[in-house]
């Protein structure tokens, strides 16, 4: 796993408890839950480009 994608995930998994914490928290927001998904996405291809 290069730099890139180790920031990447830890960036996607320490969002994933943030949002989650949130929704438990304060109440649901679909927007948050966007933006995790879009990140988690963004993840998914760095992994995928930095494994060829």
């Amino acid at each position: 796993m290069t730099g890139a994608t180790r920031v990447m995930t830890a960036a996607a998994l320490a969002t994933l408890v943030l949002v989650t914490a949130y929704t438990v928290v304060v109440g649901d927001s679909g927007w948050l839950w966007l933006g995790w998904a879009t990140l988690a996405v963004l993840a998914g291809g760095t992994a995928l480009v930095g494994s060829r």
